[in-house]
């Protein structure tokens, strides 16, 4: 379950950490915002410095395995200027795409980068840091996206289902924490992340290589 914890792995690994949970957070609040609600913005959340965001116990679980949390950004749906469900939902869906977003646009960065460098002596360092930015942003995403509290793939599926199950849902929100623990401390999460980070590694790369064919030649 441990991801690679050599002293490389991890240090390439903080810079990733602090870029995932930042732009996570980041575009949770900017959505939050943008529809009426000035929770984000008064709390200091509307900011793309890690600090503002981090979680000692989510930082650790993503140095270690690829997939944590940060500290939830604050948000009060009553201001907001569509269905508060709705909203919600929104909200979360912001911070894995961004996630999802990130780990693309760093991809299409690293494969014309490493195509233009070929043998470069410090390129092989570059990759290591960009891979794990890849790698972090496809952890954070995915395991965000699980419909389980408190994480944002259970916001998300509130705001699918019909009202009266929302309600029945969010209703398991106060034993969330245990949920979570529950799920972390078995191999569900590594079975389902695995795969579906390597289908994304490889599709984004893919098309980051299709991309990239112009410029450097098939």
């Amino acid at each position: 379950m441990f991801g690679d914890l050599s002293l490389p792995a991890l240090i390439a690994n903080v810079p990733a950490l602090l870029i995932g949970f930042a732009f996570h957070e980041f575009a949770h609040a900017w959505v939050a915002d943008r529809l009426g609600d000035p929770t984000p913005r008064s709390q200091g959340r509307l900011t793309l410095n890690p600090v503002a965001h981090l979680d000692f116990f989510g930082a650790l679980m993503a140095l270690l395995f690829r997939f944590g949390w940060a500290k939830p950004v604050q948000i009060n749906p009553r201001y907001f200027r569509v269905n508060p469900v709705q909203g919600r939902m929104l909200v979360a869906m912001a911070g894995p795409l961004m996630n999802l977003l990130v780990a693309f646009v760093t991809m299409l960065v690293t494969v014309f980068a490493l195509r233009a460098m070929q043998d470069e002596a410090w390129s092989q360092g570059l990759a290591e840091v960009l891979w794990a930015i890849i790698l972090m942003n496809l952890g954070l995403g995915i395991f965000n996206l699980l419909p389980i509290p408190p994480l944002d793939g259970f916001a998300i599926l509130g705001g699918l289902v019909p009202a009266r199950l929302a309600v029945r849902l969010y209703a398991l929100e106060q034993y969330g924490m245990i949920i979570l623990a529950l799920v972390l401390f078995t191999d569900v999460v590594g079975r389902i992340l695995g795969p579906v980070m390597r289908f994304l590694a490889n599709s984004f790369y893919q098309i980051a290589i299709f991309f990239s064919n112009p410029f450097f030649g098939s």
